[in-house]
């Protein structure tokens, strides 16, 4: 079986990148006894492990559906947060997907004027909720709730009647690292489950029966009772 996969690998990867030929010697000789045996076991492991690490997702996924290896995605490595401006600030400008623009839009309407704090904190509210069975189960679903219903959409910017003009890009480029990091999987501390929230000048009738987790800048922060 092991033979049969790395003979497969092997063909698949001189399709798509350059094999040295020290390695091409070695996954050809196939009498291999004791030691030798031991010692080319552990290679042809370590080469497999090398070529599937240089490859990218996309090659990954021309594998058959079969096989043992699955394309995932490859995490971005998470750094502790610091919730401030000054180390935003100093974070890698890194673009997205779909989920990250529809995230990095929200956080800019509803949040930009928020501390660095208070935008995580936004944030956490629409992951929470695309976790929850009581909402859509995309981050994009989650902010278009209801869009085109006026003042019955679940964020005001998508149904308000303005334009959404983005106009401060240095703020726009803020809110899209705080999207990026909180969408490659930084965790949610600051609201306690939070699937709610709304500006300290308003009461709306439905935080009366939710439960305030959380005030953050000049937002109050809440949480469904069935989340």
């Amino acid at each position: 079986m092991l033979r049969l996969r790395t003979l497969f690998l092997y063909v698949f990867v001189c399709l798509l990148a350059p094999v040295s030929a020290s390695a091409e010697v070695f996954l050809s000789t196939s009498n291999y006894s004791g030691d030798e045996a031991t010692a080319g076991l552990e290679g042809l492991i370590g080469l497999e492990n090398r070529v599937l690490n240089s490859l990218s997702d996309e090659h990954l996924g021309l594998l058959s559906p079969r096989s043992s290896i699955r394309a995932m995605p490859r995490p971005h490595t998470l750094v502790k947060v610091n919730y401030s401006r000054k180390w935003i600030d100093k974070q890698p400008d890194i673009r997205g997907d779909e989920a990250w623009r529809c995230l990095s839009e929200a956080l800019y309407f509803e949040a930009r004027g928020e501390s660095v704090k208070g935008q995580f904190a936004v944030a956490e509210v629409i992951l929470n909720r695309v976790k929850s069975s009581l909402y859509p189960n995309t981050v994009c679903g989650v902010i278009n709730q209801g869009t085109g219903k006026k003042y019955q959409c679940q964020f005001t910017y998508t149904c308000d009647g303005n334009p959404e003009n983005i106009r401060e890009p240095e703020a726009f480029e803020r809110v899209g690292k705080v999207a990026r990091i909180m969408l490659d999987g930084a965790p949610k501390v600051l609201t306690d489950g939070a699937t709610h929230y709304h500006t300290v000048a308003v009461r709306p009738s439905w935080a009366r029966k939710f439960a305030r987790t959380a005030s953050i800048g000049v937002h109050h922060f809440y949480r469904h009772p069935s989340s």
